[in-house]
């Protein structure tokens, strides 16, 4: 369900009301939240609202406090049914392995950047996050700007790319301004993401089209393996096809019967 997902939508962990809704967005994962949309206070009976629809058979990924908070502790014991676990401001491999969960690295900070492939690299995660506005936050930008953040989404493309998992950008804040949420989806598909964090169900169809093979792309990666047939070297309009090509139209292809399965 994770691998080949590309909307994840938050629904706050104190708000059980939302739970049903945004499992009926549409969306291909629900993440349940602990960390920042819930206020202290709030923290442990979001705790037990998580609990109760896990144990409900409910599928989600849940987002926990991250390590050092007072909360860790206590919010792993409500991840044990979770699909897999989110770990804000990941840092530290170790940390990630001993859960023994699969897990989801929200990486969004400095170091979480400069050590992103070793926590792509831990062996039970299963795709790291983008946390753009943490990031952001920490480097004095403004997390709306792409070229603020251009290095570090490529790093973590990069990363994710060594450790053979897809890379999840990061929220758009913008609720109302759809042309903002395009430009967003452009910007991450063209550095390699292939999936993003949302916090509306209103969210969820336009990341579901941008990260779905186009029928221009379906078309050529069709044509691209027309072209060889059963050898490795072939040309398909006008340009030579080899492996990494044929490697890249199957790609295309096994993303677009994962969305028609779906």
């Amino acid at each position: 369900m994770i691998a080949g997902a590309r909307s994840f939508l938050f629904v706050p962990g104190h708000r059980p009301d939302r739970f049903t809704k945004a499992a009926a967005s549409g969306a291909d994962v629900v993440v349940v939240d602990l960390e920042d949309a819930v206020a202290p206070e709030h923290k442990a009976s979001a705790r037990e609202h998580v609990r109760s629809w896990l144990a409900a058979g409910n599928p989600a990924v849940v987002r926990i406090n991250g390590p050092g908070t007072p909360w860790f502790d206590a919010d792993l014991t409500v991840t044990h049914q979770a699909t897999a676990v989110m770990v804000p401001k990941a840092e530290d491999p170790a940390v990630l392995e001993s859960l023994g969960a699969p897990v989801i690295p929200l990486i969004e900070t400095a170091l979480g950047i400069t050590r992103a492939v070793e926590v792509c690299a831990a062996e039970n995660v299963v795709r790291p996050a983008f946390g753009s506005i943490d990031l952001a936050t920490q480097l004095g930008v403004d997390h709306r700007s792409h070229t603020a953040l251009h290095h570090a989404r490529s790093t973590l493309v990069l990363a994710a790319a060594t450790g053979r998992a897809a890379p999840i950008d990061g929220v758009t804040t913008a609720l109302d301004d759809p042309a903002v949420l395009q430009a967003d989806l452009a910007h991450a598909i063209e550095l390699g993401f292939t999936g993003k964090l949302c916090i509306h169900p209103r969210q969820v169809g336009p990341v579901h089209e941008a990260c779905t093979p186009t029928a221009a792309e379906i078309e050529w990666a069709e044509g691209v393996l027309a072209s060889v047939g059963d050898g490795s070297v072939g040309v398909h309009n006008g340009q030579m096809v080899d492996r990494p090509v044929i490697l890249r139209a199957q790609a295309i292809l096994a993303r677009a019967r994962e969305e028609t399965a779906s």
